[in-house]
């Protein structure tokens, strides 16, 4: 007995990309009125000047969904072509049913009367580049045929906003990326994994169900493995790290992302720092910069971008992907 393997297209290509953020801008100095902090000891500290807060009752799908629906009307791919949602997320306000559904149910996704495939995924601030993986994989193994990949949180419903050291950096935000076939990979292979041994550094756990880090031993690991690990990923696409004209990394604090551009030698090209107005959104945070940016014309179509993330769990994945070609 011999059973039938799907075979799908080559490569896949990121061919839109999307974002939201909720309306309500919180500064440093709103911050100084809430805990003994203040602007000059954030800027210093992380770099960062804003970020979004959701209003209450603003949940992760009610971002999710219009970052997916600007990806999906930058693509040109047709709501009834995708057959599967991966989102990302760590703070989603529903157990069941999933963020996902919720996606494809709000854009009409799917056919004659089919939605398509829905996952959520939960690697925290790795979570949109494991998505992307996942998506990358479905296509190319033709278990799916076009995808839209999101990472989206709302952090601040899980903000001790007691703990400067946390409270100072979390923010609300979806990033999104509509994934099709492309007949050369445009997407490189996901290189990806977790350290069991630093699960404690980054949590969200009982009893306090609020997210509590220990900003020394991320720092310590970011400085030291992350540019190892992006190395991989570049490696895995077969380019080196001349060929790398964008970094999209996650942005958990400019004293993060500016370190590791230096370690990989890319502080002379384009180096995604959203996180100074948008905060660090978790798995929301590389495509929610990569998006901004891209829409903004801050990024060109065509060339190599490196996307890593890292954080709870503890977790990293990365990989390079081709920016979209302009239409």
């Amino acid at each position: 007995m011999k059973l039938t393997v799907a075979h799908g297209p080559a490569g896949t290509e990121i061919a839109g990309l999307g974002h939201a953020q909720p309306r309500r801008v919180m500064d440093n100095h709103e911050l100084e009125g809430m805990m003994d902090t203040s602007d000059a000891w954030i800027r210093q500290r992380t770099g960062i000047v804003t970020r979004r807060i959701a209003a209450e009752g603003e949940t992760v799908k009610d971002l999710a969904i219009p970052a997916a629906r600007m990806a999906l009307a930058d693509s040109a791919v047709a709501a009834e072509d995708i057959d599967l949602v991966v989102v990302a997320t760590t703070t989603a306000a529903e157990r069941s049913p999933n963020t996902a559904g919720r996606v494809a149910e709000a854009l009409g996704l799917g056919r004659n009367g089919r939605g398509p495939g829905i996952i959520d995924i939960n690697t925290a601030c790795s979570g949109f580049e494991y998505a992307l993986g996942i998506a990358d994989q479905s296509i190319r193994a033709g278990s799916a045929s076009h995808a839209i990949v999101v990472g989206a949180e709302t952090l601040s419903a899980v903000t001790d906003w007691t703990d400067r050291t946390t409270a100072v950096l979390t923010a609300d935000g979806a990033g999104a990326a509509v994934v099709r076939p492309s007949q050369t990979p445009r997407i490189g292979p996901v290189v990806w994994g977790s350290r069991g041994d630093m699960a404690n550094a980054v949590r969200i756990s009982p009893p306090s169900g609020r997210f509590w880090q220990n900003g020394r031993e991320v720092l310590r690991w970011a400085l030291t493995k992350a540019p190892e690990h992006a190395r991989e990923a570049v490696a895995a696409a077969g380019l080196s790290l001349d060929d790398v004209q964008v970094l999209a990394a996650h942005q958990a604090n400019l004293r993060i992302v500016e370190p590791l551009a230096e370690a990989l030698g890319l502080t002379d090209r384009i180096v995604i720092t959203d996180v100074t107005e948008s905060g660090n959104t978790s798995a929301a945070s590389v495509p929610l910069g990569l998006s901004k940016w891209w829409h903004a014309g801050r990024i060109p179509a065509d060339v190599p971008a490196l996307l890593f993330g890292f954080g709870g769990g503890f977790t990293f994945a990365g990989m390079v992907a081709m920016t979209p070609r302009k239409a």
